[in-house]
Formats: structure tokens, C-alpha cells, sequence
């Protein structure tokens, strides 16, 4: 088992307490009816799932219950950061700054 940072608890708790909720920073199309099925589909089903340094978010499930994002490399399975909801994604000096050699 790993522990996972909750960054509104402020807490390093058990993996067991979250779920996973997909990749982070997806946004919605702006006019939904305007768009092609073929665009709608895309949005909803095609996701980056790179190997390595990815910007998840998260779910504390079982503690605050409320959504976050993360940082982790999904190679060694690493959480680098993680950050609140609406924060920008992190730029790649500040996740390199984050990282202590996973």
C-alpha cells in the first residue's frame, strides 16, 4: 500500500481512501450541440494514457470526498504532486523541481 497526499486535508493517506477519475485538465467544448458526433467522441473517449509523467485527478473517496489532481508517474507508479481543482497544470520546472528521483 502507498500513501497518497490529499492537498485539502493536508494529510498523507491510504491508497485504499481515493479513486481514480481519469485524466486531468479536460475541458469541456464550449457548445456541445455544435459540435460533430466524431468531436463529441473524441472528448469523451480519447484520453492521452502515456507511459510515464501524467496529470491525473483524483477522488478522496473515503475522507474529505472531494476531487483533486495529481502528478504521477504511471510507470513506477509515483505520486510526484498533487494540487487542487482549478490550480493550472504544473509546469514541467515545477514538476522536475517536485521529483526526487522516482
Amino acid at each position: 500500500m502507498f500513501l497518497i497526499h490529499c492537498p485539502y486535508c493536508d494529510e498523507d493517506r491510504p491508497e485504499i481512501e481515493f479513486s481514480y477519475a481519469g485524466e486531468a485538465h479536460i475541458a469541456r467544448p464550449q457548445n456541445a450541440d455544435a459540435i460533430s458526433d466524431a468531436e463529441w467522441s473524441e472528448y469523451l473517449f480519447i484520453r492521452e494514457n502515456k507511459r510515464g509523467i501524467h496529470c491525473e485527478r483524483w477522488w478522496h473517496t473515503n475522507g474529505c470526498n472531494r476531487f483533486f489532481n495529481a502528478v504521477r508517474n504511471t510507470v513506477t507508479d509515483k505520486f510526484i504532486m498533487t494540487y487542487e481543482m482549478g490550480e493550472p497544470r504544473p509546469t514541467p520546472e515545477e514538476i522536475e523541481a517536485a521529483r526526487d528521483d522516482d
